[in-house]
């Protein structure tokens, strides 16, 4: 490598581009401008480089006003003309790798993005991906379509894997405070990701190889998704002996060490903790090594909406003598997590589905999801709209999905529809009646 090159990196003189302008390439796009590069972010939605040019958001984790600093910074710019790659010094992978209908990898998006970025690469050029996916899918898929342009990798241009660590709505860390994982199988590009990064957040982690940097993010999210099923199972086992697991939470928690407080919930959801864990199954099956207790946790995690609508009509039937079939419902929340309009994988879609199947008229709540848009997953429900949250008397029962600060918990709390309560949301503000349940 020219070590003229490593020193533009180092100086900052160079332009980042990242393609994908989402929950993780947004937030690095403003990172980037931070840090004092010139950046030109791409997506294939014509909506998003026009809402960033003029200063707006659209998303809710992000606020107007740090969305207004790309276009004030003059450093910024955005758009659906992928020729423009040719521009940049550094291109940043930041696209979804979901899975398909039968629970496998989906690189589609990865490498239609890759075989977009060889139209125009040149040498000099560093690329980088950072979508989460299995151990090997930088080196065997991305680098094998940039390798047929006939540039050499790791001499003419260079490879990277850099796992984003994107938590949507955190107000404690973002892309500039987050520790940032580099992984590259040649030391040159390991050089230049780490001095791309290094203006954007406070410390770098290098790791020997893209296979490693992809398994440390299915690490951190398998190890979240285990736990969870963990406290899912307990709940379910505490709630027939008649013990809040909430308070067995609290009250473990106190202990300084040997214990880290995981929360149980309606299922599991975002773009990486229910999706991740497959990734790694999957690849394992390569290598003739069962993950049964991976496996064993996306079964409990996945069962957890069952459940809820299986509390429910428990409940009802206690209540009002009644069944689910008929019956009026209202979920108060959507999106995967409190106080974001992010509902990439959320419970609440399906747990809609099986209040459906059992016969009952479903309705949703939700201040930051104003409409359900279209996927493939879910197609029917593609256009429903959330109602307001101004009288609950109508209804037989209303469930907490998604504990947005949004609603107003007393009111919720004083209404006489049963209230089951999947997040605890009434508990800890110390809500309590006989017409509150936890499931």
């Amino acid at each position: 490598m020219d070590t003229t090159l490593l020193d533009r990196f180092k100086a900052r003189d160079i332009t980042v581009g990242v393609v994908g302008l989402g929950y993780v390439g947004l937030p690095l796009c403003i990172a980037c401008i931070g840090g004092g590069y010139r950046v030109v972010g791409f997506d294939v939605d014509a909506a998003k480089p026009a809402a960033l040019l003029a200063g707006e958001t659209y998303l809710s984790s992000i606020p107007a006003d740090r969305v207004a600093t790309l276009a004030a910074s003059g450093k910024f710019d955005a758009t659906t003309d992928f020729a423009r790659l040719a521009e940049a010094d550094a291109i940043v992978i930041c696209v979804p790798t979901p899975l398909t209908l039968h629970r496998e990898p989906d690189l589609s998006y990865v490498t239609a993005t890759a075989a977009t970025i060889a139209r125009t690469l040149r040498p000099g050029q560093l690329v980088v991906l950072e979508s989460t996916t299995w151990p090997g899918t930088t080196a065997e898929a991305v680098r094998p379509i940039l390798d047929a342009t006939g540039l050499v990798c790791g001499k003419d241009y260079f490879l990277a894997f850099s796992p984003e660590r994107e938590d949507p709505g955190n107000p404690d860390f973002g892309a500039s405070n987050t520790p940032k994982v580099v992984g590259a199988d040649d030391q040159a590009a390991r050089d230049l990701a780490c001095a791309l990064y290094s203006a954007v957040t406070q410390r770098i982690v290098p790791v020997s190889s893209t296979r490693a940097a992809e398994a440390v993010k299915l690490t951190e999210n398998i190890f979240r998704a285990v736990n969870i099923a963990m406290v899912n199972e307990m709940k379910t086992v505490y709630a027939a002996m008649g013990i809040d697991i909430w308070e067995v939470i609290d009250a473990a928690k106190t202990k300084p060490f040997g214990y880290m407080p995981f929360y149980p919930g309606p299922g599991l959801g975002g773009h990486c903790i229910p999706i991740d864990p497959f990734y790694l199954t999957w690849k394992a099956r390569e290598f003739d090594i069962p993950t049964r207790f991976i496996e064993l946790a996306g079964e409990i995690n996945t069962g957890m909406p069952r459940y809820v609508v299986e509390q429910t009509a428990q409940a009802l039937d206690r209540r009002a003598g009644r069944g689910l079939n008929g019956a009026r419902v209202l979920l108060l929340g959507l999106a995967y997590k409190k106080n974001v309009n992010d509902m990439r994988e959320s419970p609440a879609v399906k747990l809609i589905e099986l209040f459906q199947a059992r016969g009952a008229h479903v309705e949703y709540a939700d201040p930051h999801v104003p409409e359900i848009p279209p996927s493939r997953e879910h197609p029917g429900l593609t256009g429903m709209r959330a109602v307001p949250v101004a009288e609950l008397d109508g209804y037989d029962a209303a469930i907490i999905v998604t504990d947005h600060d949004g609603f107003d918990y007393a009111a919720i709390a004083a209404s006489e529809t049963l209230i089951v309560d999947t997040r605890n949301a009434c508990g800890s503000r110390g809500l309590t009646g006989a017409h509150i349940v936890k499931a």
